[in-house]
């Protein structure tokens, strides 16, 4: 195998998904890069999800279909099952970028341990803006986990991270368990890199969104864990400030 083109797991969970999980499908099973295992982890859907699965199982490498206890204890069975070199999370509604998304990614590939890129959102409308629109987009000469202390401030569907390092989701942060899985990783990690890329459209509005007050408060308890109570607190302090001068605090 090409040392340049290492195995890249990529996982989607999903639940009664018959509604989005094709074009999730389509833009998976279309990337022209050579190395992918393809794993589904289907939380024991009732509609058509797993029909449509099947239509694609020539490209998918396994798809297990069980009750689980949420999205993330879902995703730790994925990582449990994934023998790759890299995991990287496409969930169904998610869409990767482009045809050649993944092969652009690992151009110029150099064993780093994790690889980043930007996200596309996508409105309920279809409108699409780049993520950087709304956050600022991390250097890669600055990212760390310490830069985590402004919450995901990379989308979870825009980093591919070496398997070896990834540990399990905590399922006691059941809405942004995915911040605290982050930062895990990159406390271990030794190089990074910006691909430059778009790697994903993300659909706005999902769980943490909908559940804004206990996802904040869950944000908070894993900013605390990580950085201590006192510069959680002024960091939060600072970022009230903004929004209030953003007009976005009311």
């Amino acid at each position: 195998m090409n040392a340049n083109s290492p195995v890249v797991s990529i996982i989607t969970v999903c639940f009664n998904a018959e509604k989005t999980i094709e074009k999730t499908l389509e833009s998976v099973c279309a990337q022209d890069y050579p190395n992918i295992e393809y794993i589904i982890i289907d939380g024991k859907s009732s509609d058509n999800t797993l029909n449509i699965v099947e239509r694609y199982k020539s490209n998918i490498a396994l798809i297990f279909s069980g009750k689980d206890e949420g999205i993330f204890d879902a995703m730790n069975k994925g990582i449990q099952k994934a023998t790759g070199d890299y995991l990287w999370f496409i969930h169904a509604d998610d869409q990767i970028f482009a045809n050649n998304t993944l092969s652009l990614a690992m151009e110029g590939h150099n064993n780093e341990d994790f690889i980043y890129g930007k996200a596309m959102l996508v409105n309920e409308s279809g409108e699409e803006r780049g993520l950087e629109e709304r956050k600022s987009h991390p250097e890669q000469s600055e990212l760390s986990w310490k830069t985590m202390k402004n919450g995901m401030v990379i989308c979870h569907q825009a980093m591919l991270v070496k398997r070896s390092l990834v540990p399990p989701y905590n399922l006691n942060y059941k809405l942004v368990g995915d911040l605290d899985w982050v930062i895990q990783i990159l406390k271990k990690t030794d190089s990074v890199r910006d691909c430059g890329q778009y790697l994903c459209r993300f659909v706005e509005g999902g769980t943490s969104t909908q559940h804004r007050k206990a996802s904040l408060k869950q944000r908070f308890n894993i900013l605390k864990v990580h950085f201590g109570l006192f510069p959680t607190l002024w960091q939060h302090f600072i970022i009230s400030l903004k929004a209030l001068k953003r007009g976005s605090v009311k």
